[in-house]
């Protein structure tokens, strides 16, 4: 299925410290090929977490996280990617007026969901995600944490009730993945889908019967 860029969408894409981050990497592939312009901003965990879970060069052979984090931009990506600092509260998505179409911080640390929930903004990714709620813009987030205690549920029911789309990191096995590339898809797939966007990342449930 070919990729076509959805018009003047601004997308961000926060990594943060939970592992997972082959999720974000994955969903930055997908994004570079449908929209014009893809923020990324990472925590420093996140950077700890994406140097020992991933590998320099990327398992589907796309552009790789590390690469985009070490400032590495490919040169047919340069005019699509923006890598802001986490630290960087001046960044123009740290404002209203600037703010991103669509936020999806993935993978999300349960630390960064309950700052997210109580409106703190101690660096760009909970100060981006305040500024998508309050301009009332998709907010989409990917927690990967198991098991998951009151405090986690807390959270996220708060954050659900404000429109906020809350997707786990829960990949299905009804389309019998065969690699872990699969079960990632099938949960980038899913992001895809409350973007508005059309993907061949995974076969539907039971899609012969459609």
């Amino acid at each position: 299925m070919s990729a076509k860029p959805v018009p003047e969408r601004r997308v961000m894409i926060a990594v943060t410290g939970a592992s997972g981050s082959i999720y974000a990497e994955r969903l930055i592939q997908q994004c570079l090929a449908r929209f014009p312009r893809v923020y990324i901003v990472a925590t420093d965990a996140a950077r700890q977490v994406s140097d020992h879970e991933l590998s320099e060069t990327s398992s589907n052979g796309g552009v790789s996280l590390r690469q985009i984090l070490a400032g590495d931009i490919p040169e047919a990506h340069r005019e699509v990617i923006r890598l802001l600092k986490h630290d960087d509260l001046f960044a123009p998505v740290a404002s209203g007026s600037s703010a991103p179409t669509d936020m999806i911080v993935v993978p999300c640390s349960m630390g960064s969901l309950a700052r997210i929930a109580q409106g703190l903004s101690s660096n760009l990714v909970e100060r981006a995600a305040d500024v998508v709620l309050k301009q009332r813009r998709r907010l989409i987030m990917v927690p990967r944490e198991t098991p998951l205690n009151a405090i986690h549920l807390r959270n996220m029911l708060t954050l659900s009730e404000m429109g906020v789309d809350i997707v786990p990191a829960m990949p299905a096995f009804y389309q019998h993945p065969k690699t872990i590339d699969d079960m990632v898809d099938f949960v980038v797939g899913r992001i895809l889908e409350l973007l508005d966007v059309e993907h061949g990342l995974y076969r539907p449930w039971n899609s012969r019967m459609r």
